[in-house]
């Protein structure tokens, strides 16, 4: 009697475990371990080094910090599945549902973090005589309001029970329907800080465009025009992220109209990982200061090793 009962708990337990499950829990942990090493990297050079010690690169700060809390949220969630993959068991607890509310804290984040960025270079140049508006209390301000938008908008998601455990993809995520939950997380995580950066990216190249007609100081246009290339690549980077999570958005469409994929977080989390770490990649790319702070540090490491080689 007790044998059959332990056969059939046992068996409402498994779940089917599919060829492809493993090597793409492999995939999501090497994308997000590797993220998580290039963020404490980018972070550890702004912090050591003067020369990062800007309002500019305080921004960058924010984001990198950013992308720290998402990839190492992502990473804790892809050892969380590949343990229930190889135990073939399904099991979602507490902390299941906290990872799934700080995924959408930390893609906010993210998402602001940009925003802040493409607003300060616009303040820059469209109201280049104003201190205040430039000052490091001002933007310390503003990321502090995104920090705390970014945590309390999904609070009400957390604990009315919006967020609950798919068995079929080891995830605690809102399902993906047509509710007023996920129409308001598309709004608050996607939709208003991209549409924000499209607008003042629009503002910004209008007013260099109204400059060249007017008679304009070749500095502060230059200057100007600077500050609207760095703008550009910020939507090159939100270009990136929205580009490779297009995935998850396709099934989010779907799902307003019929059941999504039945692995579709599955296959949308193994893409969004692979978006954090070119997202780092690029932001390195784009980011001189961090470049040379790196170079320099490889450099003197690389010249220690031959003194001590030449010595010995």
């Amino acid at each position: 009697m007790n044998s059959t009962l332990l056969t059939f708990v046992f068996n409402l337990t498994r779940i089917d475990i599919k060829s492809w499950f493993i090597p793409f829990d492999i995939l999501m942990i090497l994308f997000t371990a590797l993220a998580v090493i290039f963020s404490i990297i980018f972070l550890l050079c702004i912090l050591i080094d003067k020369r990062c010690h800007t309002i500019p690169m305080m921004l960058t700060a924010n984001t990198c910090l950013a992308e720290l809390i998402m990839s190492t949220d992502a990473f804790c969630i892809a050892i969380y599945t590949l343990h229930n993959d190889l135990n073939q068991i399904k099991y979602g607890d507490f902390f299941c549902i906290f990872r799934g509310y700080l995924t959408y804290v930390s893609c906010a984040m993210l998402n602001y973090s940009f925003l802040l960025q493409a607003f300060y270079r616009y303040v820059l140049v469209v109201h280049s005589t104003s201190l205040f508006l430039q000052s490091i209390q001002f933007q310390l301000f503003f990321i502090c309001i995104t920090w705390m938008i970014s945590f309390v908008y999904p609070i009400g998601f957390l604990f009315n029970g919006n967020i609950i455990y798919n068995v079929d993809n080891q995830i605690c995520q809102i399902p993906l329907q047509l509710s007023f939950s996920m129409v308001f997380l598309t709004l608050c995580l996607y939709m208003i800080p991209v549409s924000l950066i499209i607008f003042i990216y629009l503002k910004l190249v209008r007013y260099v465009k109204q400059m060249r007609h007017r008679i304009t100081v070749v500095n502060t246009l230059s200057r100007a025009r600077r500050q609207l290339r760095i703008v550009r690549r910020t939507i090159i980077l939100v270009t990136i992220l929205i580009a490779i999570c297009f995935v998850y958005a396709i099934f989010i469409f779907i799902s307003f109209f019929t059941d999504p994929p039945k692995y579709h977080f599955r296959i949308a989390y193994v893409i969004g990982n692979l978006s954090t770490l070119l997202l780092m990649i690029v932001l390195f790319r784009f980011t001189k200061p961090i470049i040379i702070c790196i170079k320099e540090i490889i450099n003197r490491r690389l010249t220690c090793i031959i003194s001590n080689v030449t010595f010995n």
